[in-house]
């Protein structure tokens, strides 16, 4: 999504979690999981960094950063605090230890949406296809594909009641004709979820990008 906001052309190699590629090996051997941006000949792992990658190499297209050192490292806190891997253990978890996950997961949901309404300093974050950051990126891969994770687990945890603006957010967000083109179809996703949730941690290499 990063490449296509930026107007950089790049091929896309799908990967078989279940029978991992030599190629995925060779170019991450440390964690072993997708993505991987390789540019030159080079790898680039990690969802985050590699956004930050894209970013500082491109100049080109609309900034996923901003230029303010402070709001940009508050940027930054946000996705690490979050964190995929409480999402994750949610995933792969059954009664108590699932129920512990969801707890940590609503806290830091709660926690986020307050540190966005002081990010935001009270004013509308307008989304369009044309000016989606960092932030927005990650907000994306993480939560939206909220109703899909919501099937698969039979929990809600994107509540409108509970986190207005993070719903209103990720709402907007997944009406953007950039994030559908790249969103997989609820059905895939569903099935996607049901694997993670299924197969042998050793399998479930999967960023969240």
């Amino acid at each position: 999504m990063a490449l296509k906001l930026k107007g950089i052309p790049y091929e896309y190699v799908e990967e078989d979690l279940r029978n991992k590629s030599q190629l995925l090996l060779q170019y991450n051997p440390v964690h072993k999981k997708v993505p991987v941006l390789i540019h030159n000949g080079k790898p680039i792992a990690e969802s985050l960094i590699t956004l930050e990658y894209i970013d500082e190499t491109w100049k080109n297209g609309p900034p996923l950063l901003t230029q303010d050192s402070y709001k940009r490292a508050k940027v930054r806190f946000w996705p690490s605090f979050v964190q995929q891997e409480n999402m994750l253990l949610m995933i792969k978890s059954d009664g108590k230890a699932q129920e512990k996950a969801i707890k940590v997961v609503f806290e830091k949901l709660k926690l986020f949406e307050e540190g966005m309404k002081d990010f935001f300093q009270g004013d509308t974050h307008h989304i369009d296809g044309e000016n989606m950051g960092f932030l927005d990126i990650v907000l994306c891969s993480l939560f939206g594909a909220h109703k899909a994770q919501e099937e698969a687990l039979g929990v809600k945890f994107i509540d409108p009641e509970i986190y207005p603006p993070v719903y209103s957010w990720v709402t907007a967000l997944t009406e953007l004709a950039v994030v559908k083109e790249f969103r997989p179809p609820h059905e895939k996703l569903v099935e996607i979820l049901q694997f993670v949730r299924q197969c042998p941690p050793i399998f479930c290499s999967l960023s969240s990008s």
